[in-house]
């Protein structure tokens, strides 16, 4: 379980978060919550010839939403001289995408605080050009954000540049020492506030972008809303509970996602609770959507689908499921109900959208949206019309 503190302060004394390299010491980096106007880390994201795609979708994460880093660039020499915003929501942002960590580092003016490895390819290892990129972020003093499944403060030739540039690594994905790893306990039953789970019929399908911005509109609404991470690209985004499930031994994922809804609970008192949801129930690859659903229990679950997307990510002999056989999937694992759909809109015009959702809402019975293109009071509605009781929150909040 992950508390994660959404800024990094220059000046103070601060609490330390070690990051230790393999046989080395490493030098550390303070860390605070956010108080006294404290200085927000700046960052360059990596995300060569991925950005847009699906295996960029940490770097795509970043863009759209990071209380923790403002993020200066990114680097794809595919896309070089294109806006991020424009790229991913025909929107600009003035956020440029640059040829490689020169001319970033030339139209950032100097090294940024952070170098954030933005891609999340399935085999989660760095390639061996790779590797020489983020050592050169390195010597330029900059520290490194790793979310792959390979933890680089074990590699001897990582730890060594950090000590001969006086930077850190943090290894996002890595779980705490077995002996604090924590089992099921059952205290999810003293967590009164409605849990909602953003589930999904494939990998890389924008739940946790979705789970974002139903977080953002609850509280805008004067709903108080907490977000819970369950992978590494909404940890390095700013959420302040969670833990990258998909690194944790199996025997303990359940327990460390019950802990941190736990310890959201009894330390912000929020009126919801959101959790970030991981692959797909019905998918044979993953299993974090199983952990998720018996380590939260939620009360409510929201679907993300693709209607245009006719097989899985990265497995093109694998038919997409429909909603309706995920809902009775979902619904038949765990004692919870789905209460509402929200659509990826992939390969789709606005009017086919308006089109699906219509569609879905027919055929489904439950409320519909898109999170990325229709208004976000949508979202709002539809958490309100499965547990009314909010509206007493949000009524004493205006």
């Amino acid at each position: 379980m992950l508390i994660v503190p959404p800024v990094v302060s220059s000046t103070a004394s601060a609490p330390i978060l070690k990051f230790v390299a393999k046989k080395q010491e490493v030098k550390t980096l303070p860390f605070r919550a956010t108080e006294d106007k404290p200085h927000v880390a700046t960052a360059i994201v990596y995300c060569e010839a991925n950005f847009g795609e699906i295996d960029g979708k940490t770097a795509n994460g970043l863009i759209r939403s990071s209380e923790k880093y403002k993020i200066l660039s990114v680097i794809d020499s595919v896309r070089a001289g294109l806006d991020t915003g424009m790229v991913l929501d025909n929107k600009p942002n003035t956020i440029p995408i640059c040829r490689d960590l020169t001319d970033a580092l030339a139209q950032s003016g100097s090294a940024p605080d952070f170098f954030i490895l933005g891609m999340a390819p399935s085999s989660g290892m760095l390639s061996k050009h790779e590797r020489g990129v983020v050592l050169e972020a390195m010597s330029h003093g900059m520290n490194i954000v790793n979310g792959l499944h390979e933890f680089l403060n074990d590699d001897p030739v990582f730890a060594a540049e950090c000590l001969a540039s006086n930077v850190e690594i943090i290894d996002v994905r890595k779980p705490r020492d077995k002996k604090d790893l924590q089992m099921f306990s059952g205290r999810i039953a003293e967590v009164t506030c409605p849990v909602i789970a953003v589930l999904g019929t494939d990998c890389a399908i924008g739940k946790r972008t979705t789970a974002n911005i139903i977080t953002s509109a609850l509280n805008e609404s004067g709903i108080k809303t907490v977000m819970i991470g369950t992978g590494q690209t909404g940890l390095m985004q700013g959420a302040r509970y969670g833990v990258a499930l998909d690194a944790v031994p199996s025997q303990f994922c359940a327990g460390e996602l019950e802990a941190a809804i736990v310890t959201a609970f009894e330390i912000e008192s929020p009126d919801v609770i959101v959790v970030e949801g991981q692959g797909a129930l019905s998918h044979p690859a993953f299993s974090s959507s199983s952990f998720i659903l018996r380590g939260s229990c939620p009360n409510g679950v929201i679907l993300q689908h693709a209607p245009r997307r006719s097989v899985r990510c990265d497995f093109e002999k694998m038919a997409m499921p429909t909603p309706a056989s995920e809902i009775n999937l979902i619904e038949t694992f765990a004692e919870t109900k789905i209460i509402g759909l929200t659509i990826n809109h992939e390969q789709m015009s606005d009017i086919e959208v308006s089109a699906a959702i219509i569609q879905y809402e027919q055929e489904l019975g439950i409320p519909v949206t898109d999170a990325l293109t229709r208004s976000p009071e949508r979202l709002v509605k539809m958490v309100l019309a499965a547990f009314p009781d909010l509206k007493d929150k949000q009524a004493v909040s205006t």
